[in-house]
């Protein structure tokens, strides 16, 4: 899917954790791990504002579309 999470990269700018982004925003660690590594298939808008809310972000901040030549090579295909 050429749509990339950059869940990781928002993290590291605000200097928080997977564990506190969880606590705060009241999702599972699981399930931020799946949407975090770009495995998930669909995010809920109310998931998205709380954690837009939390990082102090923008959606665009967290997601980013890709053309699949892009993608292939950022996936190393």
């Amino acid at each position: 899917m050429p749509i990339v999470v950059n869940l990781d990269v928002m993290l590291a700018r605000r200097k928080m954790s997977l564990t506190e982004l969880s606590e705060r925003v009241g999702i599972t660690m699981a399930n931020l791990s799946i949407l975090k590594s770009g495995k998930a298939k669909a995010v809920r808008f109310s998931t998205l504002e709380e954690i837009c809310k939390v990082l102090e972000c923008q959606p665009g901040d967290l997601l980013e579309y890709m053309n699949e030549k892009e993608f292939k090579k950022l996936m190393g295909s």
